[in-house]
């Protein structure tokens, strides 16, 4: 790549077609995210020589200006620790041809920003620098762990975002989530559609709401203690927060959940050793249709939330 202290150009490889340019960006610049929606809307960024909207849909040969870029943000791109490349190839727990699936730690993002510098994607681009075209195929809230896909090819992102857009359960979601109170046996589905608000301090806030997107969790209790339960939760669409707000929705909040939950329960929570949020993406289940082959990958808890359960018991 060019001089970064310098103006410079990218062409668009075929691969990449169909992306949206913001996320592009990100994957292919490892600056802040704030950076490049700042680029973006001052117009320091243009395609074509025009102005692009965050929301560009890219085009194969599309000739992407890329303006000079802080030499100190450069430096601080290499100054990712390597106590986190470590963390993160030592939880891969399934690779093949197209892609990567994590045990994502608690408390890391899936993408760099302002606060940190550094997300999943950005971290194993520096350990795999010959592919390129690592990309998120979907979301897990930094402060959840468990189950989360990296493809490594444009081909099978597209695929499963394809099974993904489908639904009905196309793709297998279940987490495993401690929340207040004990669940009665009849009540353990909820669809309520969640309308999703951006706070003036850019918080996203979501609520159960009538104008809201259509929103159903469907939950199973996995072990009952004296004022929790543990339960599994099946994601049968993709709403941000969903299972939090579902669960708060139906009186039990999630535990160590400093947005939606509740600050009593989350305070005896943190005595029993329970220091963030206590949400796992712990299955993943689908099969991909251009091999025909099923994937199904488990990732157990991490030690911090069995070492919680056991003083539960």
């Amino acid at each position: 790549m060019a001089n970064k202290s310098t103006v410079y150009y990218l062409t668009v490889d075929p691969a990449f077609e169909g992306q949206r340019i913001d996320n592009f960006l990100i994957t292919q610049l490892k600056i802040p995210k704030t950076r490049i929606y700042r680029l973006l809307r001052k117009g320091e960024v243009r395609v074509n020589k025009k102005r692009a909207e965050p929301s560009y849909r890219l085009q194969a040969e599309d000739q992407i200006r890329i303006p000079p870029l802080r030499i100190e943000e450069e430096k601080e791109a290499t100054l990712l620790p390597t106590r986190l490349r470590d963390l993160l190839v030592s939880r891969i727990i399934y690779e093949d041809k197209g892609l990567f699936i994590i045990n994502k730690p608690a408390g890391i993002a899936v993408h760099g920003g302002t606060n940190q510098p550094w997300g999943i994607v950005e971290i194993l681009k520096t350990v795999y620098p010959q592919l390129p075209q690592l990309e998120l195929v979907h979301r897990l809230d930094r402060d959840t762990s468990g189950c989360l896909m990296i493809a490594k090819k444009r081909s099978v992102l597209r695929e499963i975002h394809e099974l993904l857009r489908e639904g009905k359960g196309a793709i297998k979601k279940e987490y495993w989530t401690l929340t207040k109170g004990s669940w009665a046996e009849k009540d353990l589905s909820v669809d309520a559609p969640l309308m999703k608000n951006i706070l003036t301090s850019g918080e996203r806030m979501v609520k159960v709401h009538s104008e809201g997107k259509a929103s159903k969790t469907v939950f199973e209790v996995i072990e009952k203690y004296k004022d929790c339960t543990l339960v599994r939760a099946k994601l049968l669409t993709g709403r941000t927060h969903q299972i939090r707000v579902h669960a708060l929705y139906k009186g039990h909040p999630v535990a160590g959940d400093e947005k939606y939950g509740d600050k009593e329960f989350n305070k005896e929570m943190k005595q029993k050793g329970l220091k963030r949020l206590f949400l796992h993406a712990h299955t993943l289940a689908f099969v991909l249709p251009s091999t025909g082959e099923e994937i199904r990958v488990t990732s157990p808890l991490d030690a911090d939330l069995a070492e919680c359960l056991k003083l539960l018991i």
